[in-house]
């Protein structure tokens, strides 16, 4: 904190005698410490008679400076009239110190400017008409509370927005009730009314005899004040002055404001004699301490002629600081004895001529305010935040990956991916370019999220209610504007869709069937950010009830089945629609897969080579897609581990295939060719083969994933014309012409099914128009299948607890997810569940389905779009016959 600081003049000056001892005393009293706070005397200077040099001295020493200056108010109480009271001599340093010229906040005062309005109030003093002054009363201390300009907080700036701030408090504080106000008076609330409740328990003029404090307002009004003792009066006053300036002058840590009043402010009273106003003042200053105990900011400097009535010894201005020195040791001793006089401190002027200086007195400047409680500092630290927020924010969220707080929404960007989860229009996952058909099912899922929680308002609540959670890798893909890279989640979440759009078509008083409300939640690329995504479903999970199970998982790798042992943990049942590598089961006791394992894949693609093709050997290339290994990826270490036990010695290649790597070795091979990688790399794969030209690979087999590259058209327009490609479908009771088939059938399921799909309001395009329409999709099926079954499961828990009272409303609570998982079983025990996709049934001790539906594809040429792929073998069951086994379709 810098020194007050001199600034010289030109032009010569005189200083009295002890002149500069006394303004070297002033300018450290008036310091204000780092630390705590100093007491500050009441300064008497004695002066010769008819010799103003000593107040001319303090008035250049106060009035002097530019910028930072004390707090400082001068009186003359020679010019004053000798009429002038306490109440009068205050309200003049008031208003100067109130001023803001000081290159600081001016002074707040509170209490001071309410008492002295108080005392110039007139009311009746007649007893019958004590009711009407007290109404009148409350109506003008409201008013005054509303339009005082010196208790209104001031917002700095001439801008508009300043103005604005200001009409918005002057419209608030004229828009306090009166029961507000009330309250407000009364004091018994904390907070509100601290400067009543001041008054009330402060000691002068007995507050507590009034029991309110409207009561002792009315004791200080004209009239009703006659009955009190003057002094009493004036203690008040004047105690109320002063603690505006404790106020003002408090330091609290959290509001750096308060520590840029670095100068104490000092009220200079000249012509002060024993028998006028000026003394009556220091006096009454000096009980008020004693009195109250209280320390206060303030120095007062009398000048005067005359000594003060009060025993208090002088010393020469020259001995200014040993003066003080000796005050402030003697001071504890004479406060505790309450000696009249305790605070005085008297310094006299010598009679003799003044010193000549160089230069003029210094100016007082009021120290700099610690760094951090400059004004600048709020705003770089505000800017410095808020860069901070940005730089967090920027790195959790991105303008296509927020959340929303009025929605279930919790996103986070982790590894430049948006994980989480949504169940509104608000948070769309996926902004790459070519993947609108994905964004497109989102959308409409969250619109029948919108109606569903409609129909079940409308249905008083009765209607059972379930919560499920898509959980895929809906981003991280590396795509081309025309090329959907997202197929297998979007057919999975339009077969979600499709469950959810058939409840809402249920009749309004089916109070039995159930609605369906779904949240889209994503794990990255590769299932890589499952465990981030796990541990946000967990809070969705434990804050709604209605949350009974979770759908998707897409690709088996090691993150996968982590997730997989997560949920289990918090209790959410899940349904794979695809999930195949061979006994994921074992990640969960709530699993449940709706494809067969690949060990039935394998044992499938074994036969259709031995009894189809007929050939006596195998060559196996795999793929994990980029950035896995086959230790990651279950899948495929699953299905190698399988081919190589189906096949043994007649699998005379097992090989990793990378992109850029040649296959001419395979052109013209007899055997079977089986890719048993990620559709990710099959196209690559398929462009390794356009070298062999007129002379391909007799037969080239693929893994279920290579339906994700069949259900891509830009992929397929580059392979070549003359390679045809049959590969595992786990659906192939769901396409287009089988459901048909089975609709002509009169089966109810799959003819439902199939009027839901080619509806004009669910898919965008509907699926299997006549005579047109793209294909349903592998995985439609049997996300609509994993969906239905839970539905059917809560329904049957719903339709038992609630016995034949359909009408009661149903409470999410009365289920919980490890229930309905079982129902699910109890159910499939029966006979299983007969899906669209085909029969789904259960060992006891396994979530892997029993001889469910596989089947072998053939595309004569890929790059034909158009023609539909031909089944040419299945195995397991279509519905409940008993398993035929495998067989080559006629």
């Amino acid at each position: 904190m810098r020194e007050p600081a001199t600034r010289p003049r030109p032009t010569r000056e005189q200083l009295p005698a002890g002149g500069l001892e006394l303004l070297t005393l002033l300018a450290r009293l008036l310091r204000r410490p780092r630390r705590g706070d100093r007491r500050l005397p009441l300064l008497w200077l004695l002066r010769p008679a008819d010799d103003g040099a000593v107040a001319a001295l303090l008035r250049r020493f106060t009035a002097r400076g530019t910028g930072r200056r004390v707090p400082h108010a001068v009186l003359d109480l020679a010019e004053r009239p000798p009429t002038d009271d306490v109440a009068t001599v205050l309200r003049e340093l008031h208003r100067q110190l109130s001023l803001e010229a000081f290159g600081a906040p001016r002074l707040r005062f509170r209490h001071y400017p309410l008492a002295d309005w108080l005392m110039h109030q007139t009311l009746a003093v007649d007893v019958d008409a004590a009711d009407s002054g007290r109404a009148s009363l409350v109506r003008r201390l409201r008013d005054w509370r509303g339009r005082r300009a010196g208790d209104d907080p001031q917002v700095g700036g001439d801008s508009g927005l300043g103005a604005a701030l200001q009409l918005l408090l002057w419209l608030l504080r004229r828009a306090v009730p009166s029961v507000l106000f009330r309250i407000a008076v009364s004091g018994r609330v904390p907070v509100v009314g601290r400067q009543y409740r001041w008054f009330m328990r402060q000691q002068y003029l007995a507050p507590r005899q009034s029991v309110t404090f409207l009561g002792f307002a009315e004791r200080l009004t004209a009239g009703w004040r006659d009955g009190e003792h003057p002094a009493q009066v004036e203690k008040l006053l004047l105690h109320a002055f002063l603690e505006d300036l404790r106020l003002a002058y408090r330091r609290r840590f959290w509001r750096p404001g308060d520590w840029r009043r670095t100068a104490y402010p000092v009220v200079l009273l000249d012509g002060v004699r024993p028998d006028n106003v000026g003394h009556t003042l220091v006096r009454i200053v000096d009980e008020v301490r004693n009195e109250t105990g209280r320390n206060d900011p303030l120095l007062v400097v009398a000048v005067a002629a005359d000594p003060p009535p009060e025993p208090a010894a002088s010393r020469l201005l020259a001995e200014a600081e040993e003066a003080y020195e000796e005050w402030a040791e003697a001071l504890p001793e004479r406060r505790r004895l309450r000696r009249s006089g305790a605070w005085l401190m008297v310094l006299a002027a010598e009679d003799a001529a003044g010193v000549p200086v160089a230069a003029a007195p210094p100016a007082l400047v009021a120290p700099d305010p610690p760094w951090w409680a400059r004004r600048f500092l709020p705003a770089a630290v505000a800017v410095v935040l808020l860069a901070g927020v940005g730089v967090w924010a920027h790195g959790r969220w991105a303008p296509d990956c927020r959340p929303w707080p009025t929605d279930r929404v919790s996103v986070r960007l982790v590894g430049g991916e948006c994980v989480g989860y949504s169940d509104t229009a608000g948070q769309v996952f996926n902004s790459e370019p070519g993947q609108d058909r994905l964004r497109a099912v989102q959308r409409r899922i969250f619109a029948q999220n919108r109606a569903t929680e409609e129909v079940w308002r409308r249905s008083d609540h009765r209607r059972p209610y379930l919560t499920l959670v898509y959980l895929g890798s809906l981003t991280g893909n590396r795509t081309r504007a025309d090329e959907e890279s997202y197929v297998s989640e979007r057919e999975e979440l339009e077969g979600m869709a499709t469950a959810q759009y058939a409840l809402l078509k249920e009749s309004a008083a089916a109070d039995d069937a159930a609605l369906l409300h779904i949240v889209v939640a994503n794990a990255g690329r590769q299932m890589r950010h499952a465990a981030d995504a796990v541990r946000m479903l967990e809070g969705l999970a434990r804050d709604d009830p209605s949350v009974l199970g979770v759908v998707g998982l897409v690709d088996s790798r090691a993150s996968t089945a982590a997730a997989l042992r997560e949920l289990n943990r918090v209790g959410l049942p899940v349904l794979a629609p695809t999930l195949s590598a061979d006994r994921m089961d074992a990640n969960s006791s709530l699993y449940l897969a709706m494809s067969a394992p690949n060990r039935e894949q394998v044992t499938m693609v074994e036969a259709y080579a031995r009894q189809v093709l007929r050939v006596g050997e195998a060559h196996v290339y795999w793929t994990t897609g980029e950035g896995s290994s086959l230790t990651r990826d279950l899948y495929v270490a699953t299905l190698v581990d399988g081919l190589r036990e189906r096949f043994g010695a007649r699998l005379t290649r097992l090989d990793e295939w990378r992109s850029g790597r040649r296959l001419t070795q395979e052109c013209g091979y007899s055997g079977m060719l089986f890719f048993a990688g990620r559709w990710s790399e099959f196209d690559g794969f398929l462009r390794a083969l356009k070298e062999c030209g007129s002379n391909p690979p007799r037969h080239l087999v693929a893994d279920d994933s290579v339906n994700r590259y069949m259900a891509n058209p830009g992929l397929r327009a580059s392979a070549p014309g003359n390679l045809p490609v049959t590969y595992v479908s786990k659906a192939s009771l769901a396409t287009c012409a089988a459901l048909r088939a089975a609709q002509a059938a009169r089966d109810d399921a799959r003819g439902s099914f199939l009027t839901w799909i080619g509806a004009d309001d669910l898919l965008d395009p509907p699926r299997c128009r006549e005579g047109a329409g793209p294909p349903v999709g592998e995985r439609v099926s049997l996300a609509y299948d994993a969906a239905m079954m839970m539905v059917r499961a809560l329904e049957s828990l719903a339709a038992r607890l609630r016995h034949a009272d359909t009408g009661r409303r149903w409470e999410p609570r009365a289920v919980n997810p490890v229930g309905v998982h079982a129902e699910v079983l109890r159910q499939n025990a029966a006979g299983g569940y007969p899906g669209v996709s085909g029969l789904i049934r259960y060992a006891p001790d396994s979530g892997e389905p029993v001889a469910k539906r596989l089947a072998l594809l053939t595309v004569a040429k890929v790059p034909d779009v158009a023609a539909a792929p031909t089944e040419v073998f299945h195995c397991g069951t279509a519905d409940a016959d008993p398993d035929p086994g495998c067989r080559a379709v006629r």
